[in-house]
């Protein structure tokens, strides 16, 4: 199997980042598809921790080459931003490693500054953003407005007068309604170029082709988005969504693949439940069992130092992820934190207004109504971390693996026991 679309099966946060490393030793080309600096994903190699927002996980591998895709919003300052931190820590010697297509979306300082005065303006409706201008730059994609990567190298009056075009109305919205600073054409060009002149090197004017000749080739290719399934802009829990398509189809939409490329899904989901912002959550938990979780979990946002809400594993959901991505297999991620609990709740099914259900609800306000229905595991008090095979773990955390891959008659091939490479089981080999 050449190529393997890697996405997150809950609300993100699931672990895709050291999932994408890992798999990034045994792969060719590592492409990022979709979403922006929204994302935020944690690598820990030797006990040194590396935050990427935007560029793929798998350029901490040298013989690695990273594509950021056109299905992707990029923040050329923090894009410049990474590269240099990258730079610092001795990576990214050889430019030929990050690919960046011209059709990317360029998102500019006044996306930011809008997306955050529209948070501001909502008040206790927030929908929990970042506050990244993800948004704002899908939108102006959306309206055929959007300044493209290819356009920071072209000819200088264009780029201006794209510019001008754009502050016309975003310094209207920021000066009349939201009541915040304009920005000016002049001030933007000057990051443009700082920007352009860093970013130069790293220009590809068709990753789709690239992409292409690859699979082809028979390489081995891994796709990597960003956020999760039940964030997607159509299928997620709307409005307390993201900006774009999450699903593994998105891979294909985002990278300029066909559908008739034979493609693997893995699925990343942790061993329980996480989400950052707003929106429904039905197996949440706002007792000590939530606090525990995120303590042993470490469960805040890399991207913005948010607290995440826990819970318990929800199936229902998982089950929904599942069919909605054609998820081939699952990489169970953190099963290490719920080492100590002397039970593990699981939710198995939802009763809605009276009535027990195992579909997962997609009606404007069911799942908020929605009751988890648990079944109840056996914990353990042992600790994962050192294990190094299946057959190392405890008798009941095994027995929680194969409960939860029995239940969604999907194989678990890969479980992280803790954030080092060397701290995950492989049940079955990648690219298989």
């Amino acid at each position: 199997m050449p190529g393997l679309i890697v996405v997150g099966s809950q609300w993100g946060d699931e672990g895709k980042g050291k999932v994408v490393d890992v798999f990034s030793s045994q792969s060719d080309l590592v492409v990022r598809y979709q979403g922006g600096a929204n994302a935020g994903h944690t690598l820990v190699v030797d006990g040194k921790k590396t935050v990427l927002h935007l560029i793929p996980s798998g350029i901490l591998h040298e013989q690695v080459t990273c594509m950021i895709a056109a299905g992707v919003v990029l923040d050329i300052v923090t894009l410049c931003e990474e590269i240099r931190a990258l730079k610092v820590n001795g990576l990214l010697k050889n430019p030929k490693q990050l690919l960046i297509s011209d059709s990317c979306t360029v998102l500019l300082p006044y996306h930011r500054r809008l997306d955050l005065a529209r948070e501001k303006a909502l008040g206790n409706e927030k929908i929990g953003t970042t506050g990244r201008g993800i948004g704002p730059a899908y939108e102006e994609r959306a309206s055929r407005k959007a300044i493209v990567f290819g356009d920071l190298f072209g000819p200088k009056d264009v780029l201006k007068q794209k510019l001008e075009a754009a502050l016309k109305e975003k310094n209207f919205l920021l000066e009349s309604y939201y009541k915040e600073e304009p920005f000016k054409v002049e001030d933007l060009i000057k990051v443009i170029d700082e920007c352009a002149e860093e970013l130069k090197d790293y220009r590809s004017k068709d990753t789709s082709l690239g992409i292409h000749k690859a699979l082809r080739s028979g390489k081995k290719v891994l796709f990597e988005g960003a956020q999760g399934s039940l964030l997607d802009l159509l299928h997620g829990t709307y409005p307390y969504v993201t900006s774009s398509s999450t699903l593994a189809g998105s891979a294909l939409v985002g990278s300029g693949v066909g559908p008739s490329q034979n493609l693997d899904v893995v699925g990343i989901t942790k061993a329980y439940t996480t989400r950052v912002g707003s929106g429904p959550f039905p197996t949440e938990c706002t007792d000590e069992v939530g606090e525990e979780l995120r303590k042993k979990g470490h469960e805040f946002g890399a991207t913005t130092g948010r607290e995440r809400r826990c819970g318990w594993l929800d199936l229902v959901a998982l089950k929904y992820a599942i069919r909605v991505n054609g998820i081939t297999s699952l990489a169970l991620m953190k099963l290490d934190v719920l080492s100590g609990f002397d039970e593990i709740k699981v939710c198995t099914a939802y009763e809605l207004d009276g009535q027990e259900i195992t579909e997962y609800p997609v009606s404007p306000g069911e799942l908020a109504r929605c009751k988890p229905k648990y079944v109840t595991q056996k914990g353990w008090k042992e600790d994962l971390t050192q294990a190094r095979s299946l057959k190392d773990l405890p008798r009941y955390a095994q027995d929680y693996v194969q409960f939860l891959s029995s239940s969604l008659a999907t194989p678990i091939d890969v479980i992280s026991i803790g954030p080092g490479r060397d701290q995950t089981l492989w049940i079955r080999p990648l690219f298989s």
